[in-house]
């Protein structure tokens, strides 16, 4: 079910105001927390920290040279991911049709809701009022923006102040847009910076160039940003399927540090997860570990498989890399694995093909497996590698895929 008009509900910093509401006691404090990924990186900053100069993404050593009164807080972001999700049960309740997009920021369908509540600003007070358990109750955080499409109800949101949402009114879209920034686009740094050398600074000023001008320079990117920054381009919210998770777990008697023993779990929760009755006859494209760390910490990871799966080797390379590249800071007391999300159909199937484009295939997989073999064989090392995904959303190349020694 989709929507095309709807409010994007949005908290800024929404693991700052988590952290704000269980410690109280800091108020006006400076304080930041970790960066769950790379601890030796402040991630999210108080306002009092942000006076002094403190920066998300600066080192610990350069954000306390600059506030040396700045307090650190460990990350947790399996407690906020709690939070967000309970948040979204409520949002639901008030709409069949919504949307996450990223930690703190949802979309909310409204299409046909506003005849039920009387008018479009009396159905945003109750999402505003309906009761949220997590930091989108927080009044001093909670912004509410309306408008055709995400792109719109989103910089809408972006622009609306706390108690006041910002309605975009049908037909409005492009006098409103053109006003705003061009770093509302959803672009990456390069891209920004390329429009700023072009003297770009507004969407007006982008809307300003030939459409057909921009997509020879950025290709389809360009032609979608021209489009977004006109607001003749607008997508609909897609109400989420809520799945049922599949989750399989394991407590470790003492807390484990040892990274071998912490893959080795992974790969027993992998395995015990797929034989779960309900996984019969579906792809796993969505999977979070999750891991309750020593002294109350925890830690978690997540991927989207760009080929969903039923295979346990295609789950588990992804899975290992992360672990590697950015393991638990603290010994791990308990270790679970969520199947979050599906894809109809199943690789399985492809057992029972008799088709000559499988078998061909099969042909190939059993080649280079001798191959690889008598590689190791000779040399007494494997050399063989393979790509697999591990960030392809990401804006780094580098971080997009990962090598996995070639298992024979």
């Amino acid at each position: 079910m989709d929507s095309l008009y709807g409010a994007c509900c949005w908290v800024p910093n929404f693991a700052l105001q988590c952290e704000a509401e269980r410690h109280p006691e800091w108020g006006d404090k400076p304080w930041a927390l970790l960066d769950p990924v790379d601890p030796r990186r402040v991630w999210q900053v108080s306002v009092a920290a942000r006076r002094q100069g403190v920066k998300a993404g600066l080192t610990v050593s350069q954000a306390v040279g600059l506030c040396p009164s700045l307090q650190l807080c460990e990350a947790d972001p399996v407690y906020y991911d709690s939070l967000f999700a309970r948040d979204l049960d409520v949002l639901n309740s008030v709409s069949p049709v919504v949307e996450p997009a990223e930690l703190g920021r949802a979309y909310v369908g409204t299409d046909g809701l506003e005849k039920l509540c009387g008018s479009i600003e009396k159905l945003l007070m109750r999402i505003a009022d309906c009761g949220l358990p997590g930091p989108l109750s927080c009044t001093s955080a909670f912004r509410i923006g309306w408008g055709r499409g995400k792109f719109v109800s989103w910089v809408s949101a972006t622009r609306a102040q706390v108690g006041e949402p910002m309605i975009v009114s049908p037909g409005r879209e492009a006098a409103f847009l053109a006003s705003q920034p061009i770093a509302v686009l959803p672009i990456d740094a390069d891209t920004h910076l390329r429009f700023r050398k072009l003297g770009l600074r507004t969407l007006g000023d982008l809307t300003r160039l030939p459409e057909a001008a921009l997509a020879a320079q950025f290709g389809r990117t360009g032609r979608r940003l021209w489009q977004l920054a006109n607001g003749s381009l607008s997508e609909p919210i897609e109400g989420r399927v809520k799945p049922e998770p599949i989750v399989a777990a394991i407590t470790f008697f003492a807390p484990v540090a040892d990274h071998p023993m912490l893959v080795h779990a992974l790969e027993q929760l992998v395995e015990r997860a797929l034989k779960h009755p309900r996984r019969s006859g579906w792809r796993v494209q969505l999977v979070r570990v999750r891991a309750e760390l020593e002294h109350g910490a925890s830690w978690m990871s997540e991927v989207l498989l760009k080929d969903a799966s039923a295979d346990r080797n295609r789950i588990l390379a992804p899975l290992k890399i992360r672990l590697e590249h950015a393991p638990p800071q603290k010994p791990v007391e308990r270790l679970a694995l969520e199947f979050a999300s599906f894809v109809a159909g199943t690789s399985e199937l492809q057992l029972f093909a008799r088709d000559a484009g499988a078998a061909a295939r099969a042909g190939r997989r059993r080649a280079l497996r001798t191959a690889s073999r008598e590689i190791t064989q000779r040399l007494k090392r494997p050399m063989l590698s393979h790509v697999v995904p591990v960030q392809p959303g990401s804006r780094l190349p580098e971080r997009r895929y990962g090598l996995m020694e070639f298992d024979t």
